[in-house]
């Protein structure tokens, strides 16, 4: 039997980790009857690996970014995963993540690993789960409004329920491994 791709082989932990068949309101406060957790697969150690491999390689197609970030919570372990697998391939990637708001205390920040950045640096965002692309859209005003360009949003799973259209609105293409289609289709 061959091997399973990265991809293949994270698709079957997405499902056996992050995906759930119930009813839940999601961030955008639409009803579902279906959810993804990306945190579950995220902080799994294979899952963190594979979306590691996964988003480099998505980020190695298109244009060059100095550096990955994306909104807490769902982001966080996305771009130690990008930026370690960027160090074992070479082309060392620094991450930074968007707080939800700034520090309150000591900066008062609101990125936190803003000295691994330049000034004007071309950066992607990444999120685990967009569905209107709220957090993320928040999180490229932020990042913008610091002086840097964002030239990528990337996303593990697109619920294909208008973020795609409202990051199109920026001027920004979202791309997701998968769409909720691709994801829950056998």
């Amino acid at each position: 039997m061959p091997a399973l791709s990265n991809l293949q082989e994270l698709k079957a932990l997405l499902l056996e980790k992050s995906y759930e068949k119930r009813l839940i309101q999601l961030s955008s406060g639409k009803e579902s009857t279906f959810y993804f957790d990306g945190k579950q697969t995220s902080l799994h150690p294979r899952g963190a690996r594979l979306l590691g491999a996964c988003f480099y390689d998505r980020l190695a197609q298109g244009s060059e970014v100095g550096a990955i970030g994306g909104p807490a919570l769902g982001a966080c372990p996305l771009v130690t995963a990008i930026s370690l697998e960027s160090e074992q391939r070479a082309s060392a990637i620094p991450a930074f993540i968007v707080r939800k708001e700034p520090k309150g205390h000591g900066t008062g920040a609101w990125i936190e690993g803003i000295k691994n950045l330049s000034p004007g640096m071309a950066v992607a965002l990444v999120e685990d789960v967009v569905t209107t692309g709220g957090s993320l859209l928040k999180a490229v005003a932020v990042v913008e409004a610091a002086g840097f360009r964002v030239t990528r949003v990337l996303t593990i799973v697109d619920r294909n329920e208008g973020g795609r259209e409202a990051f199109a609105k920026q001027g920004l293409t979202l791309e997701a491994l998968f769409t909720c289609d691709q994801l829950l289709q056998d």
